[in-house]
């Protein structure tokens, strides 16, 4: 990124038609865009097939898992609400400048035209017309994320209902879900020289003075993650009471692993190691934090709203307050498809976003900014995790107490 300024500063104020030179380095953000649309539809259908038969044939839709996917719905409806009502009011895609990398945007994406997703306008009635696919085939080629998530959800449920003899048929979904998952982690390679492109186009075309609203959009995204922090934190203490400071001092580490690698499945051991230590149950702890990464992240869900939206104010393709709705519940679906992928976020974006209208080719605005915001995401989601596994320990009678400092886990006996 701080190379994409530097080089973008050299051309815009050293070259003639610095936006034409700027719009080669650009082809970089655009190979990156799309190699992920090439990716979303296999990467959906299989990751959520597998983990919506796993809820059945793992007993994961006993009380534990309900109490569980009830906690993980309502923190996920907070999070895109909240990104949703910030967003709104900050308005960080208004202003001269942003508007005029939107305008760009828009010219870009109509040279790709032919690789947009989704429909381009939506309503109740055509949501729910389009969200039945006639043909899985169909919807596939054409990379509409809707009907492909409708499809797999029923066909994940059939698996899992016909028991052992689907076992063979889940497990060739898995290995295809796996695949998908090394060729995202294959493409998101081209995510820095993508991020550096789209800084070079963007610095080349508008100048330094680009950096500000960027800055500006960070800042308030960071502004409303902590919102959402302070929000958690209440929950926990009405829930948890005071012991709640002590799974914050216990999840210091994780979160801080979160935070510098960018990833938080790479806190998972330390943030299973932190709740065993804070006194969750080693049954409980095992299967609601798995489960968690997989559908409650947190910061990942704040972020698509305030980023759809970012781009769709800086675009002046903002959809009605009916279809921004909808398409808070066309996040909450569409994330839940592609846990553990690298820069999940983006994916779930890209896919969701074109059927509201929003240019998908509006993403090159935040792919300079995404790394340092992955950050935050990710340490949102360790946060997340670790309180909603504190929280079902303790509804299920399972929360015992701390252990002290540099106490031996392996000592505890297994419930």
């Amino acid at each position: 990124m701080i190379l994409g300024i530097v080089v973008g500063h050299v051309i815009h104020t050293q070259f003639d038609h610095p936006g034409d030179i700027g719009h080669y380095f650009g082809l970089l953000a655009t190979i990156f865009l799309t190699m992920i649309k090439m990716i979303i539809s296999p990467l959906v259908i299989s990751t959520l097939i597998a983990g919506i038969a796993h809820m059945g044939t793992g007993g994961a839709v006993g009380r534990v898992g309900g109490k569980s996917l009830l906690w993980f719905v309502c923190a996920s409806f907070v999070s895109l609400s909240l990104g949703w009502l910030m967003v709104t009011i900050f308005q960080p895609g208004i202003g001269e400048v942003i508007e005029r990398m939107g305008a760009d945007a828009l010219k870009s994406d109509a040279a790709a035209s032919a690789l947009d997703t989704g429909i381009k306008t939506m309503s109740i009635d055509t949501f729910v017309s389009h969200v039945i696919p006639t043909s899985i085939v169909d919807v596939l080629a054409k990379n509409e994320i809707l009907p492909v998530v409708f499809f797999s959800v029923f066909f994940g449920v059939g698996l899992a209902a016909i028991g052992d003899k689907g076992l063979p048929l889940l497990h060739g979904i898995e290995i295809i879900s796996q695949v998908m998952l090394k060729v995202t982690g294959y493409v998101m390679v081209m995510a820095a020289p993508g991020v550096f492109g789209a800084m070079v186009a963007i610095i080349a075309k508008n100048g330094i003075e680009a950096v500000i609203p960027l800055a500006r959009f960070m800042g308030e995204f960071y502004f409303t993650m902590a919102a959402l922090w302070v929000l958690m934190i209440l929950v926990g203490f009405l829930i948890l009471g005071p012991r709640i400071t002590k799974l914050i001092s216990l999840m210091l580490t994780p979160v801080s692993t979160a935070f510098a690698t960018a990833s938080s499945e790479a806190a998972f051991p330390k943030v299973l190691e932190g709740l065993e230590r804070f006194g969750v149950s080693k049954r409980i702890a095992s299967f609601v934090l798995p489960l968690g990464y997989s559908f409650n992240l947190d910061g990942s869900m704040l972020y698509c709203t305030f980023a759809a939206l970012f781009i769709a104010q800086a675009t002046h393709t903002v959809p009605p307050v009916s279809q921004q709705f909808i398409m808070l519940l066309v996040f909450m679906i569409t994330s839940k498809g592609i846990a553990g992928v690298p820069r999940a976020s983006l994916v779930v974006i890209a896919a969701s976003m074109a059927g509201f209208g929003i240019p998908v080719a509006g993403m090159a605005m935040i792919l300079g900014v995404d790394a340092f915001l992955d950050m935050g995401r990710s340490a949102t989601n360790v946060v997340g995790n670790s309180l909603a596994a504190s929280v079902v320990a303790k509804w299920e009678s399972e929360l015992g107490e701390s252990l002290p400092e540099g106490a031996d886990l392996d000592a505890v006996p297994a419930e």
